[in-house]
Order: structure tokens, then C-alpha cells, then sequence
């Protein structure tokens, strides 16, 4: 098992206040962090059922492949409904987690185009089966697609310029490395106190675009959510304010009474709770403490939030 410390790694188990003989599903399962924990507190009557999109994190499932309360489906979270329902397990599910970053085997492989550090194929798909490559979009998009891409994806304030530099620059050379973006993206963007690493808007937008991850997003906390049992918990862990964003939102909107009510309209406080419950139930948006960030610097950016089906 390729060694990875995911986030709150040392806390997930106790957040979601695991049940030993309950079912419970990793929706991205990476490098296998959090479902090794995870069965670690199962008896032998509990079931994980792990997914993920990238063939290899099937592969680096291999040690625990054997265990006969595990199972990993090579898809992506948005089908989870379909399979949770193959499986007869509708409404069954204890808790669900969501772990949405770059996992280190993801990024510290350069074949998979997701580092700037390292130079490789600029592919950038979760699954290299599937899609097209960043490099192929940056080559065939126009210049209006790839500021919107850069802008709402990256938040990347230079991302006009950006565009610009490189549709001009792809008629002489075509984008084919990271390293090819990267020296593009380190010469346009020349602010000196920018905080991150210059490239690291850009990348993440692209990626983001190419693998379809905050829709694929939004679908997948609906799946989650259909297919908890009462008292599930869905926990999510994010590392941009995008998704976090769109978590926040989504549990807001479930945890809330319908707000659309007319002023004026005589109805009881019982009433509203029948008519337009509340379903899910805020436990909390939780940062990584210092100890966790000294042992992957990485994580240093993720939010936790967690929730609970009451309905």
C-alpha cells in the first residue's frame, strides 16, 4: 500500500462515531487511508464499500482486497446510487466520506500530468481511460474557454492574460508537458507577494474542468444523502473554496426549514416542522490541527463538515 497521510486521519473515526457491525462507503478511496481506519474499528459483521474513478487506487487496494467486509468499485461516486441499490443497501448506509483531494501517489507521479513540481504528460484525468487531456483542451480550446475555465475554476486573477499567452504561444509550440504551462504561468504572473505557488490556480482549474469535479460533486452529495440510513453521517472533506462552497451549501439547504413560507400565512411551529422538516442535521466545519499539517503539509488547506440524516 503506497504510504499517504490523508487528512484528519486519526479523526474520521471518531466523527463518524463508527457502529462496528455498520455499513459504511469511502466515495474516494485514493490511497486507502481512510478505509484502512475505518476497518480497523468494523467487526467481522461490518461492511466498507469503497469507490474510486482511478483504476490505480484499485490496484493499491490490493492488501486489502481479500477482506471479505471490504469491496472497491472502479467508478465514479456519482453512480453510487445504482450500485447501493444492486447491492440491496438502500437506506442502510451508516456513513459516508468524501475525501476530494489529489492523493500524494496522484500527485508525486509525473506520468499523471497533476505536479508542477515534476515534469510529465500534461494529462491531468483521474482516469487515463477516460476524457480528453488538459494538454488537448489547452491545444483545441479558444481563448474565451480557457479564461473562463482559469477564472471560475482557479480564481486566478491573471487569468486573461494567461489565456492569451497561451493560445499565442501554441501556434509555434504545442502544450504538451507540465513544465511547458508552467513556465508560461511563472513569466505571466510576476506579482511578487503571490501566496502560493504561481501555477497552482491554474492547475487546479484545468484539472477541476477536465475531471468535471464540482458537478460530479453536487450529484454525488445527493446520491450520499438518498442513500444514509437515518442517523447516517456524511462527512466531507475539501481543498478549495469551491467545493467547500458547494458542501456548505448543500448541507445548509438540507438542514434548514423550507424558507419560501409567506409572511403572513397562520401556521404553528409544529406545523412548519410537519409540512417542511429539516433533514440533516450541521455538526461542524473542523480544520486540521498543527500536529496534522507537520505530518502532511498538504492538508494544510482542507475543511472537515460534517452532518447527520434525520430524515
Amino acid at each position: 500500500m503506497f504510504k499517504h497521510n490523508s487528512a484528519f486521519i486519526n479523526k474520521i473515526v471518531k466523527f463518524i462515531n463508527i457502529n462496528p457491525n455498520g455499513i459504511y462507503i469511502d466515495c474516494t478511496f485514493g490511497c486507502g487511508g481512510h478505509s484502512i481506519n475505518i476497518l480497523k474499528s468494523l467487526s467481522s459483521k461490518g461492511k466498507l464499500i469503497a469507490f474510486d474513478i482511478d483504476p490505480d487506487s484499485v490496484l493499491l487496494s490490493k492488501n486489502i482486497i481479500y477482506d471479505k467486509r471490504f469491496m472497491i468499485i472502479n467508478d465514479n461516486f456519482i453512480n453510487l446510487e445504482y450500485y447501493i441499490n444492486k447491492l440491496s443497501l438502500f437506506n442502510k448506509i451508516d456513513g459516508i466520506i468524501f475525501d476530494l483531494g489529489i492523493s500524494s501517489y496522484q500527485l508525486d507521479n509525473p506520468l499523471r500530468g497533476f505536479s508542477f513540481s515534476k515534469n510529465g504528460p500534461l494529462d491531468m484525468r483521474m482516469n487515463q481511460n477516460i476524457g480528453i487531456t488538459a494538454s488537448y483542451w489547452l491545444n483545441n480550446s479558444n481563448k474565451i474557454e480557457i479564461y473562463n475555465v482559469i477564472k471560475n475554476f482557479g480564481e486566478e486573477l491573471y487569468a486573461k492574460k494567461i489565456a492569451s499567452e497561451i493560445v499565442f504561444l501554441r501556434k509555434k509550440n504545442k502544450f504538451i508537458n507540465t513544465l511547458d504551462l508552467c513556465k508560461v504561468l511563472n513569466r505571466v504572473i510576476y506579482c511578487k507577494k503571490y501566496y502560493k505557488n504561481k501555477c497552482t490556480r491554474t492547475f487546479q482549474a484545468i484539472r477541476i474542468f477536465i475531471n468535471k469535479e464540482l458537478s460530479n460533486l453536487k450529484k454525488g452529495l445527493i446520491a450520499a444523502y438518498n442513500v444514509l440510513c437515518k442517523g447516517g453521517k456524511l462527512l466531507v472533506i475539501s481543498f478549495n473554496s469551491l467545493e467547500d462552497r458547494i458542501v456548505k451549501n448543500f448541507i445548509n439547504y438540507k438542514s434548514k426549514s423550507n424558507n419560501s413560507i409567506l409572511d403572513g400565512i397562520p401556521l404553528t411551529y409544529n406545523q412548519i416542522k410537519k409540512f417542511y422538516p429539516i433533514k440533516m442535521l450541521n455538526l461542524g466545519k473542523f480544520k486540521p490541527s498543527h500536529k496534522d499539517i507537520i505530518k502532511n503539509n498538504r492538508v494544510r488547506s482542507a475543511i472537515l463538515r460534517l452532518s447527520e440524516k434525520i430524515i
